[in-house]
């Protein structure tokens, strides 16, 4: 079936089925549903496919091949899809991590894949999934979010955006936290559409999620999972180092999870301003006590000098949150500013404020200015933007 193009495909299924359904009194939505279904187990992803193609789906969870969660407009609910049996599930997992170069299986039972479109997917086999093969997809739009949906959406305002948008164009080094769900990737891809079109730009991910589009000069990179016999690993740390010989004005790096953590700050350190990363925290406290423990995952350093790292390689801290509405909102942009008595000092530029709720449950709020002004203003100063200086500067 592989020899022959989609159309020629859809074409043959859809006569097929029709001659069938002249013999059994089959009506024309039945035969909707069972081409449909036929032309997803050959080039779709079967069952899960009218998932993947409805655009208002977000998430999808699959616990196991009978049981199937989606998330829509923040709500998780049970679809009525479900897979034939066990093997199918077995057979659309296999299908998907192929495609990317990755292996699954009982000795190697968690993997992280993507489909064509960019939509992020997370494998559990078992022994390690109690109940069967669990498989989960983050669905990414056709269309990349801009600046102008996510204050549409109430994420941020307009002032904010242009304070990110002047300090991104002037190469601040800027580090993104949040909560599960909270929207860093989307964030992060919003915030390097900022980055002027004639810098060299080398995005380094774990799945290649990233949607950059404006930067001619790209160059995006994705970790390799070992192969059967253990070999073969190229990790975020392995990237960041090889992508410092590739002549980059920024780096990108998806998210920090371990002792890449380090190599990334160095790279912040060394000339390479207006790199972003993003990381799992509750809080910028956390998420700089988190940065702490990686590197030292990395390194026997002296916590003085982890601390000192870090102050000095990234200026701006960004926090997001999933709110009880299900609404993701920035809720606090730090500035580093640097040492004092051996601990990381941050201030303050803007947290959100709640004001209450709307009579349809949703937040009212949002990002208030604080007394505290930015500091470090040499970066601003050498990209030539001195009327922002009056208005953002302390």
């Amino acid at each position: 079936m592989h020899s022959v193009t989609n159309e020629e495909l859809l074409g043959l299924v859809e006569e097929t089925v029709i001659a069938y359904a002249r013999e059994h009194a089959i009506n024309s939505s039945m035969i909707k549903r069972i081409v449909d279904r036929m032309y997803n187990a050959f080039r779709g992803l079967g069952a899960l496919q009218p998932l993947l193609d409805d655009p208002s789906i977000t998430e999808i969870m699959v616990n196991n091949h009978e049981e199937i969660f989606i998330e829509r407009d923040g709500q998780v609910t049970r679809t009525d899809v479900a897979f034939e049996n066990r093997q199918k599930l077995e057979d659309t997992i296999q299908t998907i991590v192929s495609k990317v170069n990755r292996v699954v299986n009982e000795s190697s039972p968690i993997a992280d894949a993507r489909l064509e479109d960019g939509s992020r997917v997370n494998v559990v086999l078992p022994p390690i999934a109690l109940r069967g093969p669990a498989m989960t997809i983050r669905k990414f739009p056709q269309n990349p979010l801009t600046m102008k949906d996510l204050i549409k959406f109430g994420a941020l305002d307009e002032e904010v955006a242009d304070f990110l948008q002047h300090l991104v164009e002037a190469k601040y080094n800027i580090f993104i936290g949040g909560g599960t769900g909270s929207g860093k990737t989307t964030f992060l891809n919003v915030l390097s559409n900022f980055i002027p079109p004639d810098e060299r730009l080398i995005s380094i991910e774990d799945s290649a999620e990233l949607q950059i589009r404006n930067i001619p000069n790209l160059i995006s990179l994705e970790t390799r999972n070992p192969n059967t016999e253990g070999k073969g690993e190229v990790s975020i740390k392995d990237l960041i180092k090889a992508s410092l010989r590739m002549r980059p004005n920024r780096i990108i790096v998806g998210e920090v999870r371990g002792e890449e953590a380090l190599d990334m700050l160095q790279a912040m350190n060394t000339g390479h301003d207006g790199s972003l990363s993003t990381g799992h925290a509750n809080s910028i406290v956390d998420m700089l006590s988190r940065l702490e423990t990686m590197v030292l995952s990395a390194a026997e350093l002296p916590l003085e000098a982890i601390r000192q790292q870090i102050s000095s390689a990234i200026d701006i801290m960004v926090h997001l949150s999933r709110f009880r509405d299900h609404s993701r909102r920035v809720v606090e942009i730090s500035e580093v500013r640097g040492m004092e008595n051996g601990k990381i000092i941050t201030a303050p530029l803007y947290k959100f404020e709640e004001e209450g709720e709307d009579y349809r449950g949703r937040i009212i709020g949002k990002l208030q200015k604080t007394e505290n002004g930015l500091v470090s203003t040499n970066k601003l100063k050498l990209a030539g933007k001195y009327d922002v200086l009056e208005q953002f500067s302390d």
